[in-house]
């Protein structure tokens, strides 16, 4: 039977994005076939599908790096026909095909369970933006950041991982700051549980090498500057949490955080995350995510929407998660 799906294939000056009817015989080498019921428009697939960067490694290729439904066929032991799973990373919608579609076939050991009394929509609300935020907070803690330490920093605070990472954080106690160049989202972050807002500008100056100590610990999905100011604002003995690079991949830092006050910069992987972690983290999303608070920060859309959401991503204009209702 013919699905629908999105193709990014390479042309002359670029690349083509382009809706599709493709069959089984279409899709990559993998143990399960998914009829896939949502997926989300994540950052990195809004550079897919602008070309913003070389996040496409193979062509023609289904954009889309998470989605979510119900097992159609699978010769992997773990799974059977029925089974509601997730899948987020190992580079699907970079070099295998992706959730933008609605049929997906993919090696069964890289989905997860649906989390008992969820729904594949919440998953997808969660999507690897959330759940990347949710390996940042449990970063945090294993680097001993307690609620009683001081403010944690979220910068990117209106996109889809700072906006999850604000409502799990103010559940388990810290007080949070969230950075946003929207400062018109005050209101909507401190709804979330964000206890005050600073507009980002204040982390794009020049680096010094040390600057006043501000913060117990922080969350970062921007990079460059931003990243290299918040670590010289950190906390003696403080952690830092990096996870994306919305601003830039460089980081024109100095020694002086690491060498003076001990701070720790701990990075966060989330596309080949080994699934013992991968489980507790969702494990950990189930019980420390207000759903309720997921729905406000939530918006959906049909796949025909995504390639004008993708770019919406890239130029900052999408606060928090987007879920794509596939079927």
């Amino acid at each position: 039977m013919p699905f629908r799906a999105i193709l990014i294939s390479k042309t002359d000056t670029g690349q083509k994005v382009e809706f599709v009817s493709l069959t089984e015989a279409d899709l990559m080498e993998g143990d399960v076939t998914v009829d896939v019921t949502h997926s989300s428009v994540n950052y990195k697939d809004g550079l897919a599908l602008t070309a913003k960067s070389p996040i496409v490694r193979r062509f023609p290729l289904i954009p889309g790096i998470d989605f979510a439904g119900t097992v159609r066929q699978s010769s992997n032991p773990r799974w059977k026909p029925g089974d509601r799973v997730v899948l987020n990373g190992w580079g699907v919608g970079e070099q295998h095909h992706g959730g933008f579609s609605e049929v997906a076939r993919v090696p069964g050991d890289w989905l997860v369970p649906v989390p008992e009394g969820w729904t594949c929509a919440d998953t997808m609300a969660v999507g690897v933006a959330g759940y990347t935020a949710m390996l940042c907070v449990m970063a945090l803690e294993e680097q001993g950041v307690k609620p009683g330490d001081g403010d944690i920093l979220v910068t990117g605070a209106a996109g889809g991982v700072g906006t999850t990472a604000i409502v799990i954080l103010a559940k388990l106690g810290y007080r949070v700051v969230a950075s946003t160049g929207r400062v018109s989202e005050a209101a909507f972050l401190k709804e979330l549980g964000a206890a005050a807002v600073v507009d980002r500008n204040e982390f794009n100056t020049p680096v010094k090498p040390l600057a006043k100590a501000r913060w117990a610990g922080a969350i970062d999905s921007v990079g460059s500057v931003t990243l290299a100011n918040v670590l010289s604002q950190t906390n003696p003995e403080g952690t830092v949490v990096a996870c994306g690079l919305a601003q830039g991949m460089d980081l024109p830092a100095t020694v002086a955080p690491f060498i003076l006050r001990g701070i720790r910069l701990i990075g966060v992987n989330s596309v080949t995350t080994p699934m013992p972690r991968r489980l507790a983290c969702w494990q950990r999303i189930r019980r420390d995510l207000d759903l309720a608070k997921l729905k406000i920060l939530t918006s959906h859309v049909t796949l025909d929407e995504v390639p004008r959401i993708g770019a919406e991503i890239v130029a900052g204009k999408v606060r928090g998660r987007v879920v794509v209702d596939i079927r």
